[in-house]
């Protein structure tokens, strides 16, 4: 379709007849994200509040149908970027974020972090160089007052104010660390979200939510204890990107679901599934 055949097809948005209005609704939406900036200019051409809802639903839909189907795709084709992965999350909130812009802010830090290291470091040390970098330095420190909010979950605003909730925050940790050559993974601990320093007879494990104190399995043995759940291994043992991801969404649910905001819920619990292996999606 050309660019006036569109906007012709947009306009008839505001026709009167519900059933020709909502047949041209379901042609937009088959024509995909592509028609999105003409609705755009639409609903800022418009005066009709009605249509500009009508707008603002069908662009939402537009963009959920195509993020759910990256999401997809990013799972199928391996789950290897994690970044790639939180700016999907990321997306659900906030579309118009760019996957550049995490990049950006992680290489800043990331450049700032290798600038602090020194060659032959112990692994402990390694971590305190880190810690200094981003607790100190940076300033980046735990979300503990708007724990549960939606924008918690969002990578892009984690690196902006520098507060986060316990994945987010680690999340930045171990892309800096891993670039920086460190062996460094998630943990799907109970509740909390941590990493692990691993690598041969060496392991030790980081609350970055506290500032990056260092654990000892001794450390986790007690914390799951006090749970009162049996020691398995997903809670010591490093946890695929997949995994992180899958935790990221639940979060957000989690987020909206105390909101009550039950429609933002189940449309993150679809995506959620939609990345689940034995939950398909229907």
């Amino acid at each position: 379709m050309t660019k006036n055949e569109i906007k012709a097809l947009i306009s008839l948005l505001e026709d009167p007849d519900h059933e020709v209005s909502t047949h041209v609704e379901e042609q937009i939406v088959a024509l995909g994200v592509s028609i999105i900036p003409f609705l755009e200019e639409e609903w800022e051409e418009t005066l009709d509040a009605d249509v500009q809802k009508r707008i603002e639903d069908l662009i939402h839909s537009l963009q959920y149908e195509g993020l759910l189907a990256r999401l997809k795709e990013w799972k199928e084709t391996g789950a290897e970027d994690l970044l790639e992965g939180m700016w999907l999350v990321n997306s659900y909130l906030y579309p118009d974020v760019e996957k550049a812009t995490l990049v950006k802010g992680i290489e800043q830090l990331y450049f700032d972090a290798w600038a602090s290291m020194q060659e032959e470091m112990h692994p402990y040390d390694q971590v305190k160089a880190l810690n200094h970098v981003l607790f100190r330095e940076k300033k980046f420190s735990a979300n503990t007052k708007n724990f549960h909010s939606p924008a918690n979950s969002m990578l892009h605003l984690a690196l902006e104010t520098k507060r986060g909730n316990p994945l987010t925050l680690c999340v930045i940790y171990m892309t800096i660390a891993q670039k920086l050559g460190m062996p460094v993974y998630g943990v799907n601990l109970p509740n909390l979200f941590i990493l692990t320093y691993k690598q041969d007879s060496v392991q030790f494990y980081i609350n970055v939510y506290n500032k990056g104190l260092v654990l000892s399995k001794t450390d986790i043995d007690n914390y799951i204890l006090q749970l009162n759940l049996n020691p398995v291994d997903i809670f010591y043992d490093p946890c695929p990107n997949l995994e992180i991801i899958k935790r990221a969404l639940r979060n957000l649910a989690f987020s909206f679901e105390k909101m009550d905001d039950l429609e933002k819920a189940a449309e993150v619990t679809k995506l959620l599934t939609a990345i689940t292996d034995n939950d398909p999606v229907v």
